[in-house]
């Protein structure tokens, strides 16, 4: 899916009753994914900035730490200190989780991969 160029991809209307999506991408993080969690993602990475929350490396391959973005471009990224993965597909799974609770107002029901 081009997201870049898709100017309906943050219009995506979100239904938190869809765990089903939030199952496949926790049971395969790196896809390939069906085309309505394709636009799940859009939205959750398209959509506006101020406050997304983002995953800084801070070893290539090895340690990521979790970041939300500022108010304004130029700004500092808030940075959680105390939230660092040393695994990516952990990391984004984390993320994907606060997307949705930030989507849908609730957190995710559903747990880690089985």
């Amino acid at each position: 899916m081009d997201h870049t160029s898709d100017p309906f991809a943050v219009r995506y209307i979100f239904d938190p009753e869809r765990l089903d999506l939030a199952r496949e991408f926790r049971d395969n993080i790196n896809g390939p994914h069906s085309r309505d969690l394709q636009q799940l993602l859009v939205r959750m990475r398209w959509g506006p900035v101020e406050g997304r929350y983002v995953l800084l490396v801070l070893e290539p391959g090895k340690r990521w730490r979790l970041g939300r973005l500022p108010p304004k471009r130029g700004q500092k990224v808030e940075l959680f200190d105390d939230v660092e993965f040393t695994s990516l597909a952990d990391a984004e799974w984390h993320v994907f989780k606060l997307r949705w609770e930030a989507l849908a107002g609730a957190p995710l029901s559903i747990g880690a991969s089985k």
